[in-house]
């Protein structure tokens, strides 16, 4: 039977459609949705790089000339930095290039233990937990939560939709950074309930493709009015606000959110996701959230190269680097007469035509800018856009050049 559902062939076409695998039919059927994706191989992760057409199942042959990338969530430039790098190689060397078994076997290392106690400082809080990536704290914590009902934000991230499956809770979406609509699902639950339930508000505080701000403060409000949990996404902010932390630190708001999740692999340049709260809440996950539980601890180098990054994100001036940039790369594409969203790092140029879109990310290429095109179902029809994301190691040379094609790209399109 394996050998019966082995892809590859004709044959094996053949196979997958009589068992009800027909993956060449999905396939065509996202061709022309204009949906179906690839890779793109990336020689390095840095401000510039050599990229390849995908190759299958082949060797990359990267292009001769170097891009500059302007699509990384690596905002602090620090995926190159000597410091991390050296700090993942010790952490190799001293403890092994991988954990070995789930932490609660032989899994839990001295890195794992002094990261934790700097997000836990960092965030706030009395303890902090790291899973092997942000998607699997997530589900892990959503789960393990087990909430009678989940609010939730439109936009979230979809590891929070998916953790709402999984806790198999009852979900209802408000609308996107409106703490009104929240607080009148908040009223009509409470009139609704017939005995005592637990309440889960979850919202990301920055929000990938919109660039914005979730109002934290007010869900703060509504939240605390009707006895509800609050859980917050950090994944875009880490790093980036007050002594390393995200918009709960730049708030105020570490003793009134309950739950305090984010990743370490975008500012923090390396792998893996965290959840920061009190010692009760964390002893509790550590046993009950299963992609905690079920996976093997997250590497001892990416460990350290996270704790290195946080370091230096706290102590050093790169988050300034990099709002200087955003201001400079913003201001340069709204006088050139784009359309620019958000107020964070995150600079959505909306353009609006799901082919204009795809057609102005393929001419910045060609003027070797890496900036993606965002189209539906990813955003709402008519909204598609170019989503930039600057880094604090981008040179003043290097905004200048990105804002050229920008305006070489939209005048050759009519867009400017």
């Amino acid at each position: 039977m394996r050998d019966e559902l082995r892809v590859g062939s004709d044959a094996d076409a053949g196979r997958n459609r009589e068992y009800g695998f027909d993956f060449a039919a999905q396939l065509a059927a996202r061709e022309q949705q204009g949906l179906r994706r690839t890779l793109t191989p990336t020689e390095r992760v840095a401000a510039r790089s050599r990229m390849a057409p995908d190759p299958k199942g082949g060797v990359p042959e990267f292009d001769s000339r170097e891009q500059l990338v302007f699509a990384a969530n690596d905002y602090l430039g620090l995926a190159a930095d000597e410091r991390v790098q050296a700090a993942a190689a010790d952490a190799s060397r001293q403890t092994g290039t991988g954990a070995g078994a789930s932490r609660l076997v032989t899994g839990d290392t001295p890195p794992h233990r002094a990261l934790e106690r700097d997000i836990a400082e960092m965030k706030g809080t009395a303890r902090a937990l790291v899973f092997s990536s942000g998607y699997a704290t997530n589900l892990g914590v959503l789960s393990a939560l087990a909430p009678d009902i989940v609010f939730s934000d439109e936009l979230n991230h979809a590891s929070i939709i998916d953790g709402c499956r999984l806790a198999d809770a009852e979900t209802r979406v408000y609308d996107h950074c409106d703490p009104d609509d929240l607080r009148a699902m908040l009223e009509r639950r409470a009139q609704e309930a017939t005995g005592d339930e637990s309440w889960l508000v979850v919202t990301d505080s920055v929000f990938s493709m919109d660039g914005d701000v979730a109002p934290l403060e007010e869900l703060c409000a509504a939240a605390e009015e009707y006895g509800a949990w609050l859980m917050v996404d950090e994944a875009h902010a880490t790093g980036l606000y007050e002594a390393g932390g995200g918009i709960v630190q730049r708030e105020g708001l570490a003793d009134r959110v309950h739950v305090q999740m984010g990743t370490l692999s975008k500012a923090l340049a390396s792998q893996g996701g965290y959840v920061a709260g009190s010692e009760l809440l964390i002893e509790y996950l550590l046993n009950a959230a299963r992609s905690f539980v079920f996976s093997t601890g997250l590497t001892p180098p990416a460990a350290a190269a996270a704790r290195k990054s946080l370091q230096i994100a706290r102590e050093s001036d790169r988050p300034a680097r990099l709002w200087a940039n955003v201001e400079r790369l913003r201001n340069g594409l709204e006088e050139l007469g784009y359309e620019v969203w958000g107020e964070t790092q995150i600079l959505p140029v909306v353009v609006g035509d799901r082919e204009t879109t795809m057609t102005l990310a393929e001419r910045l290429r060609e003027r070797n800018v890496i900036a993606p095109g965002i189209r539906p179902p990813t955003v709402p029809e008519g909204t598609s856009r170019i989503r930039v994301a600057p880094m604090a190691s981008h040179t003043d040379e290097e905004i200048n050049h990105c804002l050229t094609a920008f305006r070489e790209a939209g005048r050759a399109l009519d867009l400017l």
